[in-house]
């Protein structure tokens, strides 16, 4: 069996309702399912940053590149994607504020107290947000 009949496996597998793509409920229940852990934010938010043609699921493509990883220009691309969603205030780093309004779309309530915990854990210089670099570093 070739490395993609065995990824077709798996994503027809996820798919439960056979539409050809993966819901993050799909995903979230499948990693439930196998005994990991993710939230159902944390698999909108996977999905968000794989999902390559902007329908809220992702295809086979999307699916074999999360699989493989992709090369490391293709996760630069996506880390940055991220980064864009959690910095939201267009001044190139994230904030306690913006880290605290992105993590309440997906559901999590935080104080923005909770936040500027999260940040000075990855926060290499002390500035108190976190810049791409610090961002890349947090999600590896």
């Amino acid at each position: 069996m070739s490395k993609y009949q065995q990824y077709e496996r798996v994503f027809n597998h996820l798919d439960n309702n056979g539409d050809g793509k993966i819901s993050p409920s799909e995903l979230h229940q499948c990693v439930e399912t196998i005994g990991g852990e993710l939230s159902l934010a944390e698999a909108e938010t996977a999905v968000e940053i794989l999902d390559t043609d902007g329908d809220g699921l992702l295809g086979f493509d999307d699916f074999v590149k999360f699989v493989e990883g992709g090369d490391e220009e293709e996760k630069v691309k996506d880390l940055k994607k991220a980064f864009k969603m959690y910095e939201m205030d267009g001044c190139g780093c994230i904030t306690p504020k913006s880290l605290k309004r992105m993590l309440s779309r997906l559901g999590q309530s935080t104080t923005t107290d909770q936040c500027q915990k999260m940040i000075a854990h990855f926060d290499l210089n002390g500035d108190g947000v976190l810049n791409f670099d610090e961002f890349k570093i947090m999600m590896s």
